[in-house]
C-alpha cells in the first residue's frame, strides 16, 4: 500500500467532517463525490444544489451536505463570531453580517464553531483569500505565531533509498513565506516536525539547511543568512527541546551519513534527518520541485502548518485527486 493510500485509510477510519468552500467548481463537487464514495470523510459543500448540478450534471450529490450561506440559518451566528474576531480592527457589525456570506469566510467561520473538523479551499481562488479568513478567525495555534507549508515527498518505486531510508520526507517552507526571520523558521520546523509525524507518520529527524555545515560558510558581511539558520536552530531547540532538530546544515550533511560523520561528528541528526528545513522561499520551492523532476518523487501538498484548526489550500492547477488527497491529510491533520 503507498502512502497516499495510508493516508486515505487512517482517514477513513477518523469519520472527519470536512468542508469544501467552492461549490461552483466542478473539480470540487467531483472530488467531493469521491471522497464520500471511498469514506474519506464526511463532506460539507459550500454552494447550492443548482449550481453543483449545472458544473457537474454527472455527479451524484447524495450523502454530501449542500449549504448555502445566502440562505443558511447559521449565516447569522456565523457573523456575530466574525464580528467578536474583528471588532478590535474595527469590524462592524454589518460589514460582519455581509463577509460571513462570502464563501471561503464561511467555510472558515464554520471551522471556528466546530461545525466541521477542517477546512479546503483553492480551487478557483488564490491563496490570500484562502488564507486569510483562517488568518482572521481561526488564527495561529499555542505557541506558533507562524503560518507555513510543507510538502510530503514520497519516494519513487523502486528508487534507491540509501539516503531516504523512510522513502518519505517533507520539506518546508516551499509555499508561503518567503524570507522567514530566525524566530518564523523556527517555527516552521516545529510545525513540520508535527506534520511529519501526524502525515507522514515518520519519527522527525530535523534538519535546519544552508550552504554552511556547523560555520563552515560565512555571509555575515552581506546577507547574514547563516547566523539566521544559526540563531533559528537554537531558538527551535528551545521550544521543543526534544524534538531531534540540528543544524546549519548542507543538504549532504544532513543525509549521507558519511559525511554527517565528518562535518558535523556527534550529531543525532546529521546523515540521518528526514525533516528539512529550507532558508528561503528560493531553496525551498526549488529543492522540492528538483526532487520532483529529476528524483521521481511525488509531492504532496502544500499542506499548511500552524493555524489552530486544520485549513488547506489548494493549488489553482489542482486535479479530483489532488482535492481527494488534500481533504485525506486535512482530516489526519484535525487528530
Amino acid at each position: 500500500m503507498s502512502l497516499l493510500d495510508e493516508i486515505k485509510a487512517k482517514a477513513a477510519k477518523l469519520n472527519k467532517t470536512i468542508v469544501l468552500c467552492e461549490g461552483e467548481d466542478k473539480r470540487v463537487v467531483q472530488a467531493a463525490a469521491e471522497i464520500t464514495k471511498q469514506g474519506i470523510a464526511k463532506i460539507v459543500l459550500v454552494g447550492n444544489e443548482e449550481e453543483c448540478k449545472k458544473v457537474a450534471p454527472e455527479v451524484d450529490l447524495a450523502g454530501i451536505t449542500l449549504i448555502d450561506p445566502l440562505t443558511s440559518e447559521k449565516t447569522a451566528e456565523y457573523a456575530k463570531i466574525l464580528y467578536e474576531a474583528r471588532k478590535a480592527k474595527g469590524m462592524t457589525e454589518e460589514e460582519a453580517a455581509k463577509q460571513a456570506k462570502d464563501r471561503t469566510m464561511f467555510g472558515a467561520l464554520m471551522l471556528k464553531a466546530g461545525d466541521v473538523d477542517g477546512y479546503v479551499s483553492g480551487a478557483c481562488h488564490s491563496t490570500a483569500n484562502t488564507l486569510r479568513p483562517g488568518l482572521q478567525v481561526v488564527k495561529t495555534a499555542p505557541g506558533i505565531k507562524t503560518v507555513s507549508s510543507c510538502f510530503i515527498m514520497i519516494a519513487p518505486e523502486g528508487a534507491d533509498n540509501r539516503y531516504n531510508p523512510d522513502g518519505v520526507a517533507v520539506f518546508a517552507d516551499c509555499a508561503i513565506n518567503i524570507e522567514p526571520t530566525a524566530e518564523q523558521l523556527a517555527d516552521i520546523a516545529v510545525s513540520s516536525a508535527k506534520t511529519a509525524k501526524a502525515i507522514a507518520g515518520i519519527e522527525p529527524r530535523v534538519a535546519m539547511l544552508s550552504f554552511s555545515t556547523k560555520g563552515s560558510g560565512n555571509d555575515d558581511k552581506f546577507f547574514k543568512s547563516v547566523p539566521k539558520v544559526q540563531e533559528a536552530t537554537a531558538l527551535a531547540k528551545q521550544m521543543a527541546p526534544d524534538l531531534a532538530l540540528d543544524g546549519e546544515f548542507q543538504f549532504d550533511a544532513a543525509v549521507a551519513p558519511e559525511v554527517g560523520q565528518l562535518k558535523a561528528p556527534g550529531s543525532a541528526v546529521a546523515g540521518h534527518a528526514n525533516v528539512f528545513v529550507f532558508p528561503n522561499i528560493n531553496a525551498g520551492n526549488i529543492g522540492y520541485k528538483i526532487a520532483q523532476r529529476f528524483g521521481g518523487y511525488m509531492a504532496i501538498g502544500p499542506v499548511c502548518q500552524g493555524f489552530a484548526k486544520p485549513l488547506n489550500d489548494l493549488s489553482r492547477g489542482c486535479n479530483v485527486e489532488d482535492i481527494v488527497a488534500t481533504v485525506a491529510v486535512t482530516a489526519l491533520q484535525s487528530e
